[in-house]
């Protein structure tokens, strides 16, 4: 009995049981058996480790506060966006007022056109009158209607001055429609669009030798020069000119 106990102690034990309750000496006589088995256990226990420690120590940590901009950095950047902001305005209202001076023109340079093909249409001098004559002026019949309708020759037109502008029969530009009427009303300019703006005309004798040199003093010549402007009145700023043409003719005898 003694023996066969003895004898059965030193057998090894058959009973399955986890890796990780294997006796201390079990594991060594294995690691000793296999070098190899024993390192990568060692690798293992040692990750294992590791990664229980890192799990641990971030449990410890305190969560932290989610991370924002300060109250500078808000206005820091409030300044900029508004910097910004400024020269997009800027740079936004400059191309409308280039837009609206080139629509100011456009137009201005038609009523100019307009003026100067009815101004140059006219007769040189009155009937019977001298080329000569020294007084460029409408006389006084011409003059008394208050509008261009009577004007039959080019000195008629020296010093017109007309706001808002007018056609030869007094109706403004933007309601006439070309024939002595008014046009329709859905084709009719705003009310007060060219309440500023101005016509004006003059006639005058120039240097035969120098058709841009202007006569003074009473001087004549067989040449007139007439010149036509559109002058955008403005009282804050002062008058500016739209539009502005200048044509000479010549005084040709009857043959």
């Amino acid at each position: 009995m003694g023996i066969g106990n003895t004898s059965k102690s030193r057998l090894p034990s058959r009973t399955w049981r986890p890796r990780s309750r294997l006796s201390s000496a079990a594991t060594a006589a294995n690691q000793d058996r296999h070098p190899f088995a024993a390192k990568t256990s060692r690798l293992l226990t040692e990750a294992r480790i590791a990664r229980s420690r890192s799990a641990s120590e971030t449990c410890r940590q305190p969560r932290r506060l989610a991370i924002g901009f300060t109250l500078v950095e808000a206005l820091v950047a409030l300044s900029i966006t508004a910097a910004a902001g400024s020269a997009l305005l800027l740079g936004v209202a400059g191309v409308l007022q280039t837009t609206s001076d080139s629509l100011e023109q456009t137009i201005a340079a038609g009523m100019a056109q307009q003026l100067m093909d009815e101004v140059a249409g006219a007769r040189y001098m009155e009937s019977g009158a001298s080329p000569d004559d020294g007084a460029l002026q409408p006389d006084g019949g011409e003059a008394a209607t208050g509008t261009r309708e009577l004007f039959d020759d080019i000195d008629d037109y020296n010093g017109v001055r007309q706001q808002p502008p007018t056609d030869r029969l007094g109706i403004s530009l933007g309601l006439d429609d070309g024939e002595g009427g008014r046009r329709h009303p859905n084709f009719c300019t705003a009310p007060g669009t060219f309440d500023r703006w101005r016509q004006e005309a003059d006639v005058y004798y120039v240097d035969p030798n120098d058709l841009t040199r202007r006569l003074s003093g009473g001087q004549v010549s067989d040449y007139r020069a007439i010149e036509v402007r559109i002058v955008y009145v403005d009282p804050d700023r002062g008058n500016r000119v739209l539009s502005s043409l200048r044509r000479v003719v010549a005084y040709v005898p009857a043959m």
